[in-house]
C-alpha cells in the first residue's frame, strides 16, 4: 500500500541526533514551523547518545581562545578545512551550547557551580564541556527528545527513509517504509538530512548498528554532490572486547593523564596527538609486534569511578578494574568526516535539501575531525539551516565546502575534483531482481564479509592493492542487497553505495592526509588540496549479479 500525508510540512527532519533534533526544536519553538521528524528507530535511538567526550566550545568569551580553537581545528584537518566554516563553528558554538543548557541539558560543574572543562587530543586548552563524566551524548539526546516531543507537529518513528522525492528539480519530501513494508511519501517544503554517518561500514566500530549511512546513500542516488568520504576517523582507544559496538574509552582519559603502552609495556606515542596520528601509530605498532591490541594505562587516575561513571560501568561489565588493570584497546571506526556537500547555511546541491551533522560535508572537519567538534557542528549548522529557511533562502551559495561544487568558485582555496563510481542507483523498495531472494542469513553474511574487507583493506592503513581487493566484497554485497528486500537489504544497499564512493575517493587520493593513509603514497602531496566530489553512476549488470556466494 502506498499513501501520502495530506498536510505538507514546512520542514521534515530525517534523523534524530543532535543536528536534526536541535534544528527541529528551533524551527518549531522560535519560528513556528510545522516540523516533522522521521527516524528508522525510536526517537531516542541515535549515534548522538553514544557520544562520550563532550562539546568543544570557548565559553569564556576570550577571543584569543576562540582563535586557538580555530587553529586547533585547522591543524587537525590537515589542510582541507574550509576556514570560513570553521570560523562559523567556533564563533557560533558557544551560543548553541547555551541554548542546550536553556533546554535543560545538565553539564558537569565544579563545587562552585562553574562548568568543568576537559582537554582532549589536538586541543591546546581545556575547552570541552561534558555531562556525567563521559555520558554527554546521552544527556544532550535526553534534553532534545523531550523538547521535540513537546513541539513537533509530526513524529514518524520506526520509518525507514528509502529515497528522496525530487519534483521539478527540487526536493519535495522522502519516500519511507514502515516495519511491515508499506511505503508512504512524507512531503515537506524543505528536507533536512541529519541521518548520521556510516560506522557500520567496518567490522570494528564504536557506532551503533543503525549507523548505515542511509542519508548519504539517498543523496548519492538522487545525484546530490558528496565529498570527503575517504576520510574516516578511527578512534584509537576503543576497548578491545567482543562487544559491538565497541565500548569507547573517552579521549578525556588521556587528557587526564592515562598512558598508551604497547604489549611490551613501552610508551610509543604522544597521547594528546590528534586521533588520526594516534590510530596510525597504534596500528603500525600492532603490526610490528603481530598483536591485535595495545594498552591504556589509567592506573594513575584518581577517583576514576566518580569522574567517569559510564566508562567505569562498562569496564566493570568487562571484568576490568582501571585502578589495577591496564585496559586493552584497538582503533575502531568512529566518524565519517565527509558527506553531503553543503554551503555555510547547510544547503546541498539540490534545492530544498539541506544537511547537517555527520551526514554533511560542511568543510569544518577537513581530512580529520578535531575531538569533540562533532556535537558542536550538528548544533551550529542545524540552527543555520533553520535560519536560512526562515529567511527564504532556497538554494546553495558558493560558500564553505560548496565552493568546490558550484561554477565560478575556481578561486576558492580548496578546489574540487569530480570523480564517478559504479553503484546501484535504482530507488530502494520491493525487489524486482530475477535472482533468488536472499535470506536474512545471506544478507547478514554479505554485510559481515564487506565489513571485514573494509576494515582490512580500507581502514586505518590502505594501498592500491588492498582497495582493489576490498571492491570485490563491496560489489558482492551490492548484488545481494539488490536481490533482497526489507530493512536488512536496504541497509546493506546503502552501505555498499557509500563503500563504493569511499573506495573510489581513496583510490584517487594518491597521498596520505589526515585520516586517509596510503602506505604506497606515505607523504602529503603539496599540490593535492582538492576536495574529491563523488558521483554515482549506474553499475553494469554482471553474470554473477545476485549470486549468494562470493
Amino acid at each position: 500500500m502506498t499513501f501520502e500525508d495530506d498536510a505538507d510540512l514546512d520542514l521534515l527532519v530525517v534523523g534524530s541526533g543532535v543536528a536534526g533534533l536541535s534544528a527541529a526544536v528551533r524551527a518549531a519553538d522560535t519560528h513556528g514551523f510545522r516540523v516533522g521528524v522521521l527516524t528508522k528507530g525510536d526517537l531516542e535511538q541515535s549515534t548522538t547518545r553514544w557520544a562520550q567526550g563532550g562539546v568543544a566550545a570557548v565559553l569564556s568569551g576570550d577571543p584569543d581562545s576562540t582563535d586557538l580553537h580555530l587553529a586547533d581545528t585547522l591543524a587537525a584537518g590537515a589542510g582541507l578545512c574550509d576556514i570560513d566554516a570553521v570560523r562559523v563553528l567556533v564563533e557560533e558554538g558557544p551560543s548553541r551550547v547555551r541554548d542546550l543548557i536553556t533546554l535543560g541539558a545538565a553539564f558537569d560543574r565544579d563545587a562552585d557551580g562553574r562548568l568543568e572543562l576537559a582537554r582532549e587530543g589536538g586541543h591546546s586548552l581545556a575547552r570541552v564541556v561534558h555531562a556525567g563524566g563521559a555520558a554527554t551524548g546521552a544527556e544532550i539526546e535526553r534534553a532534545l527528545v523531550a523538547a521535540v516531543r513537546r513541539s513537533a507537529a509530526a513524529i514518524h518513528e520506526n520509518q525507514f527513509a528509502l529515497d528522496l522525492v525530487v519534483e521539478g528539480g527540487r526536493c519535495a519530501g522522502v519516500r519511507a517504509a514502515d516495519a511491515s513494508g508499506d511505503t508512504r511519501v512524507v512531503r515537506a517544503r524543505h528536507v533536512l538530512l541529519a541521518a548520521g554517518g556510516a560506522g557500520q561500514l567496518f567490522a570494528v566500530t564504536t557506532n551503533p548498528i543503525e549507523a548505515t549511512g542511509d542519508g548519504i546513500a539517498m543523496a548519492l542516488r538522487a545525484g546530490v554532490a558528496v565529498a570527503d568520504v575517504e576520510f574516516v576517523q578511527f578512534h584509537p582507544t576503543a576497548l578491545h572486547h567482543p562487544r559491538m559496538p565497541r565500548p569507547l574509552l573517552s579521549e578525556a582519559l588521556r587528557g587526564h593523564g592515562a598512558l598508551l603502552r604497547d604489549t611490551t609495556g613501552s610508551q610509543f606515542v604522544d597521547e594528546l596527538l590528534p586521533r588520526d596520528q594516534v590510530s596510525r601509530a597504534m596500528t603500525r605498532r600492532m603490526l610490528e609486534l603481530d598483536v591485535d591490541h595495545c594498552w591504556l594505562d589509567a592506573t594513575g587516575l584518581d577517583h576514576f569511578a566518580e569522574r567517569f561513571p559510564t566508562i567505569a560501568s562498562a569496564l566493570e561489565e568487562a571484568g576490568l578494574d582501571p585502578s589495577r588493570d591496564w585496559l586493552p584497546i584497538a582503533p575502531a571506526a568512529h566518524y565519517l568526516c565527509g558527506g553531503i556537500v553543503t554551503d555555510l547555511d547547510g544547503a546541498s546541491s539540490l534545492p530544498g535539501l539541506w544537511a547537517a551533522g555527520e551526514v554533511a560535508c560542511s568543510g569544518v572537519h577537513g581530512a580529520n575531525r578535531l575531538a569533540s567538534n562533532s556535537l558542536l557542528e550538528g548544533m551550529v549548522f542545524g540552527a543555520r539551516v533553520v535560519e536560512a529557511v526562515q529567511a527564504g533562502i532556497d538554494r546553495a551559495s558558493a560558500t564553505g565546502a560548496m565552493c568546490c561544487v558550484l561554477d565560478g568558485a575556481a578561486a576558492a582555496p580548496i578546489g574540487g575534483r569530480s570523480i564517478g563510481f559504479a553503484a546501484d542507483i535504482a530507488p530502494l523498495g520491493p525487489s524486482s531482481s530475477p535472482a533468488p531472494i536472499p535470506s536474512s542469513a545471506d544478507i547478514a553474511s554479505a554485510r559481515h564479509q564487506m565489513q571485514r574487507a573494509m576494515t582490512t583493506g580500507a581502514g586505518v592503513l590502505r594501498d592500491a592493492a588492498s582497495l582493489a581487493r576490498t571492491s570485490v566484497a563491496v560489489e558482492y554485497a551490492a548484488d545481494v542487497a539488490a536481490a533482497g528486500s526489507g530493512a536488512e537489504a536496504w541497509e546493506l544497499a546503502n552501505l555498499a553505495t557509500i563503500a563504493g564512493a569511499l573506495l573510489a575517493a581513496a583510490s584517487e587520493r594518491t597521498e596520505s592526509r589526515g585520516a586517509h593513509t596510503r602506505e604506497d603514497f606515505p607523504d602529503a602531496s603539496v599540490g593535492f588540496s582538492d576536495r574529491l566530489v563523488v558521483r554515482a553512476m549506474v553499475r553494469p549488470a554482471t553474470p554473477e549479479a545476485g549470486r549468494l556466494s562470493p
